[in-house]
């Protein structure tokens, strides 16, 4: 089944209304669909460079590629040596740009006939594993503001600050097509170092982008999420709605570690609140987590430590306010902890990962190495 929008209405392919067929099949946690490769292959196009051999070098077979097959979580590694090959900063603002809700497929079915924004958005916090199961989206509201964040499971993977530059862009394409091409948020928040040119960013989000940040965010008014979606069928959301949640799968490790990114955003991790989150018994959550290889002090840990590595790499914030949004008690305790899981100091870390960084992209091509 496929599904096209454009001009704000839907044009449904036979099997949408029967329920017949499927839109697709549940992805491994740490892959996204092939629809988001097959954007970011677009940009390039678009920026006159020969995909194949970008999409090899990134450990994507170009030949094994449909919209629908999952890939590896490779699609960080593809924008960054794109990066350094078109010399273009901005890679994952201009694949952001060309998601749809089409593109979406039954998910933006979902969206589109949803009765309001907010009911939209929760649709795609809720279902979105299916096409990115790299990340997880929370809304959240804070009295007269709503925050839509982005946030990666494995924070520290190659190009994981492009990642969230194209999410924050995909929903802000989305929301524009729920709402008006006019809208735009309060305000976006960036976690990579601020790029020499910001003029893209400020003619996409027409808002103030902050970079720097400790996560990727869009922030806007609440009362957006109470404002009704113009022309939703709610029979078609029913139907989309009860579609979809037949392809939701995952393990009650991938459910913990979704809940915890979240929480580290809004602050609070608790192995209590997670189980009550979970509609689980404490008890009954460890033995469950235990029967799948782990612990929610593991997983806990593997959160705080994966957001550390993206931090360290992608921005330049000092230890002092990375060991606060990790809930360390001072960055002391931030450093001993980090040493404990890694062999070394987070600001040798940085060092080297920067220092690797810094040699891969002398050898790009198109920057002194090898040309595709």
């Amino acid at each position: 089944m496929t599904t096209s929008l454009s001009a704000g209405h839907e044009r449904s392919t036979p099997g949408l209304a029967d329920e017949g067929g499927a839109s697709g099949s549940p992805i491994a946690v740490g892959f996204v669909s092939g629809g988001a490769v097959e954007a970011a292959s677009g940009t390039l196009a678009a920026l006159g460079i020969a995909q194949d051999r970008l999409l090899v070098q990134s450990g994507i077979d170009p030949h094994d590629l449909g919209r629908t097959d999952p890939v590896a979580f490779a699609l960080g590694r593809l924008m960054v040596v794109a990066a350094h090959r078109s010399g273009c900063p901005h890679g994952g603002l201009l694949a952001g740009r060309r998601t749809t809700l089409a593109s979406v497929e039954l998910l933006g079915v979902l969206m589109r006939n949803s009765e309001t924004v907010g009911d939209a958005l929760r649709a795609l916090e809720v279902h979105q594993g299916l096409f990115d199961r790299g990340a997880v989206i929370d809304v959240g509201v804070d009295g007269p503001v709503a925050v839509a964040s982005y946030a990666p499971y494995e924070p520290d993977a190659d190009g994981i600050a492009l990642h969230c530059e194209r999410a924050l862009t995909a929903m802000t394409t989305l929301l524009r097509a729920l709402c008006d091409a006019e809208w735009a948020p309060d305000e976006v928040l960036v976690p990579r170092s601020q790029p020499r040119d910001t003029k893209p960013y400020a003619d996409f989000f027409r808002a103030p982008v902050r970079f720097e940040q400790e996560i990727a965010a869009l922030v806007f008014p609440a009362a957006l999420l109470v404002r009704p979606v113009a022309g939703a069928n709610p029979v078609l959301c029913r139907i989309a709605e009860r579609r979809l949640r037949r392809f939701e799968s995952g393990g009650l490790t991938d459910e913990l570690r979704r809940h915890l990114r979240a929480s580290l955003i809004h602050g609070g991790l608790s192995a209590q609140r997670a189980a009550e989150t979970m509609a689980v018994h404490r008890r009954t959550l460890s033995r469950r987590l235990k029967a799948e290889g782990t612990c929610y002090r593991s997983v806990a840990n593997e959160t705080r430590l994966a957001v550390a590595r993206q931090l360290l790499a992608d921005t330049d914030l000092g230890l002092a306010e990375i060991s606060a949004t990790l809930e360390f008690s001072e960055p002391a305790a931030f450093t001993h902890a980090f040493r404990r899981w890694t062999g070394t100091t987070p600001s040798a870390w940085r060092r080297d990962r920067r220092g690797r960084a810094a040699t891969a992209e002398r050898a790009a091509p198109g920057q002194g190495g090898e040309a595709p």
